[in-house]
């Protein structure tokens, strides 16, 4: 008789808890650089954004909803492998797109301030 495994409800409560505190820590370090940024407006600070400090917590958001894809994969009856075969790619192809936005948006407001980022003003 085949009995199915159980499902790794712990994954998707981990994965959840480590995109959310990563994302905490992500906000925290974002807004206090733009703040660093927008005191001594020098181009060095926002160079520096998209280095290591800034990097360390989205790689952990990608990787916390990577878990949390694959482990919502796996309670519904699909194979660990195939799981981790669709939320994988999925999961690097959307943290490369909201990267290369994050850095034309720090590219824009070095350029043009935070007026150029006034989104009210296209209505």
């Amino acid at each position: 008789m085949y009995s199915f495994p159980e499902p790794p409800y712990f994954l998707l409560a981990f994965g959840l808890f480590a995109s959310l505190t990563c994302g905490l820590a992500f906000e925290a370090t974002l807004k206090q650089k733009v703040q660093e940024w927008s005191k001594n407006r020098s181009t060095r600070t926002l160079a520096q954004m998209k280095g290591f400090q800034l990097l360390l917590p989205f790689v952990g958001i990608a990787l916390g909803i990577c878990i949390f894809l694959s482990a919502g994969l796996e309670i519904f009856g699909f194979p660990s492998w195939l799981s981790y075969s669709v939320s994988l790619p999925l999961t690097v192809l959307i943290a490369v797109l909201v990267w290369l936005q994050l850095s034309k948006l720090l590219t824009q407001l070095e350029r043009g301030g935070s007026k150029a980022l006034d989104l009210d003003a296209f209505e």
